[in-house]
């Protein structure tokens, strides 16, 4: 009884960072989709309740194919599509390209930063030293306000920045990320570090509980609990002095399996219902894609998928048997 809502779909594989939670591949799959097949792949997903679509990669801002993609999807707001996103960590995002999606009829944008300093972000990004860190900081402020600027405005939601909180690499940043955000107008979205993919050796004592960092902030800043919207993934809690809000993505010590409304699809057509899959166990969409075969094939496919998801997860993680021997990897799923 999990309608679908949200369609995740992934347009690469690369990234032109390495984030030790995430670490990309190096280069594509191979078969990626045509961005014909993408605009069927949302369109059946509209046809089944989608009425959100974000695109992820790896780096989307990487495919070159972007904006063609966002200027041909429009017409399905027509069917029901209400918003498209990108979350992006904002290296490419110049003040030109920034313009060019909000014309090309970009909703939302989330950006991702992982610290305030060069030592941190370098830690969070896989860069090679401070230096380098400092001038990806520097490009990210930049970014969120190119895309102020461009009309992604903070105030209605459409402009947020994530940052993932890893214990022992970079949680001394939670309120300096809060202060960085109070003082631009942003919502923060403070991530715990999620057990995804195979290469981040992942353990539990590495996680900051969303717990935790709200009782950071409130000691600094007094918190006001708004509660998580249905199917949202985070908690929400406003300012006690009315100077924005923070919002909390808790998928290990409060999953939101129940309402879970996301459906992936990877940027070589493999579609997946959880975040959390096993690698090989998602669907491949291609045959359903193929010139020959009837259009209402993809959405069948894609119907019987989703009515027949039984996966939670989150919910099971503490169970050793519910835990599958691999996880497909980050950046492949869309994050």
């Amino acid at each position: 009884q999990r309608p679908l809502g949200v369609l995740r779909l992934s347009l690469t594989a690369r990234c032109n960072l390495a984030c030790p939670y995430c670490r990309p591949d190096g280069e594509e799959p191979p078969g990626l989709l045509t961005l014909e097949q993408r605009l069927r792949v949302i369109a059946a997903g509209v046809a089944l309740g989608v009425n959100s679509l974000r695109l992820t990669g790896g780096e989307p801002l990487l495919h070159p194919q972007l904006t063609d993609l966002l200027q041909a999807v429009q017409p399905l707001r027509r069917d029901g599509l209400k918003d498209i996103a990108l979350t992006s960590n904002g290296l490419l995002l110049t003040a030109q390209r920034a313009e060019a999606l909000r014309a090309a009829g970009l909703d939302r944008l989330t950006l991702s930063l992982d610290g305030t300093t060069g030592a941190s972000v370098a830690a969070m990004a896989g860069l090679a030293d401070s230096a380098a860190g400092e001038r990806a900081l520097e490009q990210v402020l930049r970014a969120i306000e190119h895309a102020r600027d461009a009309g992604f405005d903070p105030a209605q939601g459409a402009l947020k920045l994530n940052a993932v909180i890893q214990k022992g690499r970079n949680d001394e940043q939670v309120l300096p990320l809060a202060q960085l955000c109070r003082e631009r107008g942003l919502e923060l979205r403070l991530i715990e570090y999620m057990d995804v993919g195979n290469r981040n050796g992942w353990q539990p004592a590495d996680v900051v509980t969303a717990a935790e960092m709200v009782r950071t902030i409130s000691e600094r800043w007094p918190l006001e609990p708004q509660g998580r919207a249905g199917h949202s993934t985070a908690n929400r809690w406003r300012y006690g002095d009315g100077q924005g809000s923070v919002a909390m993505v808790a998928s290990v010590s409060q999953p939101f399996c129940g309402d879970c409304n996301r459906l992936r699809v990877t940027a070589d057509g493999i579609a997946y219902t959880c975040l959390f899959a096993a690698p090989g166990s998602g669907v491949d969409l291609k045959p359903s894609l193929a010139a020959s075969r009837d259009p209402a094939d993809l959405q069948a496919t894609l119907g019987q998928l989703w009515q027949e998801r039984a996966d939670r997860y989150s919910e099971e993680r503490s169970t050793a048997a519910a835990r599958p021997a691999a996880h497909a990897e980050m950046a492949y799923l869309g994050g």
